[in-house]
């Protein structure tokens, strides 16, 4: 899920950060430009763990400040495919549900990843509500009496998934004012599966 990922980069250090040590400035400048941030086919920047090597300084003409070319590790969140982690749902819908890691909201289970069969349907507590509900037991041939339903509507309860795949969508030139904030890196996930679902489940 967390791994090093060693990089080269090439690093103009604004003058406001020269009264520091070049170390600490050069590390300041590196988590303003990684942290937070996902680098395609890398996964999202946690940490700028170490500065490897520190190239001379060098000033282009007409510039005020020293350009340096560092090689640094970062500690990168990307799981692998088929790894089991857990996660917080944020939100669902009829097409399936969203969940967050806390740091990282763009997990996706569409709903034919979801365990079969699934069904999205009112909640039988509060009808302006829905909820997934998996029918555990319909699968093999039992009645709607012996199959027992399981659903998924608690906002914020932990659930279980293999990572299906990752993707890094390419940045849209434009988006509509109604359109969804843009996601640099989607996990797509599963739940098809034994041991997979809400914690509360198993």
């Amino acid at each position: 899920m967390f791994f090093l990922s060693e990089i080269e980069h090439t690093l103009r250090l604004p003058p406001h950060l020269l009264g520091l040590t070049k170390e600490k400035a050069l590390r300041q400048e590196l988590e303003n430009l990684f942290l937070d941030k996902v680098i395609a086919n890398l996964g999202l920047c946690v940490s700028v763990y170490d500065v490897c090597s520190v190239s001379s300084g060098f000033i282009f003409p007409g510039d005020g400040a020293p350009t340096y070319t560092v090689e640094c590790r970062l500690v990168m969140f990307r799981p692998f495919v088929g790894e089991i982690i857990d996660a917080q749902l944020k939100e669902y819908n009829k097409d399936g549900l969203r969940l967050s890691m806390g740091f990282f909201d763009d997990i996706y289970v569409p709903f034919h990843l979801l365990p079969y069969p699934s069904r999205f349907e009112p909640d039988p507590e509060d009808g302006n509500h829905f909820r997934w509900v998996w029918e555990y037991g319909a699968a093999n041939g039992q009645d709607g009496n012996a199959a027992a339903p399981y659903p998924i509507n608690d906002i914020g309860e932990t659930i279980r998934l293999r990572v299906h795949g990752i993707s890094y969508p390419p940045i849209p030139l434009e988006q509509t004012k109604d359109a969804k904030p843009f996601a640099p890196m989607v996990i797509t996930g599963s739940l098809d599966n034994d041991g997979l679902g809400p914690i509360s489940w198993w």
